[in-house]
């Protein structure tokens, strides 16, 4: 038995088996910042702390021996809850194809904005500086006109690349942008998205929880994730009615090389 206490949820084996993968056809598509960060681990749920590789003097413990410390990186856990109704869960045992799992489906959305909105933009009180905030580079306008948005994707990779900065590349673009992007053509009829991906090289990514869109360097080595526990389903209570459910991973986040990103009209 582990912390989940999976176990004791009044709850098939096919039932869980349904809920499992409904979670992870939910959460795949929206964890935008797994494809273009450094994923690392999970190290499970004891994993509690992420080492940074330095350390800070504390002062001498005796004459003559100085004593440093180890400086660590805490994990965070994120958690969203959600129920089932166990006529439903009985209707799934009993074959129904239509299983009312909606508000799986909302916390699995509120649990991928959250992870994607503290790696891009951060969470100062979680200790989680994300990639905009820590980026040195101004941020690139971006007008209503979408003709603009290839000239803002290449002025931020030229700036990358003046700086060392390899590809491929990669770009995150909010619900908004992503609209915008694949619904326009441009001049001639040539698709945007395309355009632009032949600009990056690399893989454009629909990103919910962020705000505009950031360029980022693939080369690997500049942003650094750390699972404790990958995303996992918990068992909380029962009643009658109802089976109490979360969702729930610990992770840490690092920006190692911050002018290895550009934000694009982000504000």
């Amino acid at each position: 038995m582990n912390h989940l206490l999976r176990s004791h949820a009044p709850i098939s084996d096919e039932g869980w088996a349904l809920i499992d993968e409904e979670a992870r056809q939910r959460l795949t598509p929206g964890l935008a910042a797994r494809r273009l960060v450094d994923f690392g681990g999970p190290h499970g749920w004891t994993h509690s702390a992420t080492s940074l590789g330095r350390v800070e003097a504390v002062g001498p413990v005796a004459e003559g021996v100085d004593v440093r410390r180890r400086r660590v990186l805490p994990l965070v856990e994120l958690r969203a809850p959600f129920a089932i109704s166990r006529d439903e869960l009985r209707d799934g045992d009993r074959g129904a194809a239509d299983v009312d799992l909606d508000d799986l489906d909302r916390a699995a959305q509120r649990l991928a904005e959250a992870e994607n909105a503290a790696v891009f933009h951060g969470a100062p009180e979680d200790g989680i500086t994300g990639i905009v905030p820590a980026s040195p580079h101004p941020e690139i306008e971006l007008g209503a006109d979408p003709a603009t948005y290839a000239a803002a994707v290449a002025h931020a990779v030229d700036l990358l690349k003046r700086n060392g900065l390899e590809g491929p590349y990669g770009l995150a673009l909010s619900r908004e942008e992503w609209t915008r992007v694949v619904e326009t053509s441009e001049h001639g009829g040539y698709p945007l998205f395309e355009h632009l991906a032949l600009i990056l090289g690399g893989p454009i990514v629909w990103a919910p929880g962020v705000r505009g869109a950031v360029a980022l360097s693939l080369r690997g080595g500049d942003f650094l994730f750390d699972a404790g526990q990958d995303i996992a389903i918990g068992y909380e209570g029962h009643d009658a009615d109802a089976v109490a459910l979360y969702l729930e991973e610990s992770f840490s986040f690092r920006s190692v090389t911050p002018e290895a990103a550009v934000a694009i009209g982000s504000a």
